[in-house]
């Protein structure tokens, strides 16, 4: 394997859980996610040679994985939108332990919000800086702190409503 290709599949191996996160916040079911996975991997090797390192390469992986998931997400017109799930506790396996609970209800829950405040939050729960989030998204510092601010409220009253 050529030293560009085994640089770009360890920079992929060590960045995995971003993609994850991406794909799995915005699709509905495993097959899906899948797709999204390679998909993302996919335009990330296309646009590899374009990255001049201006900024970090978890900003940049982030906008491209983002940009690639909601291209995707308007394209499929067939799917349930995910703002429109009906959410129940009750479908959550029952022996998860509790924290894994929490989790599945909580992605539910931010699979509910609209593609920017998804990612926003999805951002903010990886500790990105505010900083980073603007830059992400296209959007000043200030702007990203107060949506994330109405986020936490939101997504705590969804929470507690479906809990």
């Amino acid at each position: 394997m050529a030293s560009k290709e085994k640089e770009f599949a360890q920079l992929i191996k060590d960045n995995q859980g971003l993609i994850i996160k991406v794909s799995r916040l915005y699709t509905n079911s495993l097959e899906d996610e899948e797709d999204l996975f390679q998909e993302i991997v996919l335009q990330l090797w296309r646009s590899y040679d374009s990255f001049k390192g201006n900024s970090k390469i978890s900003t940049w992986m982030y906008r491209v994985a983002l940009n690639t998931a909601i291209t995707l997400f308007r394209k499929k017109t067939k799917s349930l939108p995910t703002n429109e799930l009906d959410i129940n506790h009750r479908d959550f396996v029952e022996d998860d332990d509790d924290k894994q609970q929490q989790i599945s209800l909580l992605y539910t829950v931010i699979k509910t919000l609209p593609n920017v405040e998804r990612a926003i939050v999805m951002m903010y729960l990886d500790d990105l800086p505010y900083k980073d989030i603007a830059e992400n998204l296209g959007i000043t510092e200030v702007n990203a702190r107060v949506k994330m601010n109405r986020l936490k409220k939101t997504l705590k009253e969804k929470m507690e409503k479906y809990a």
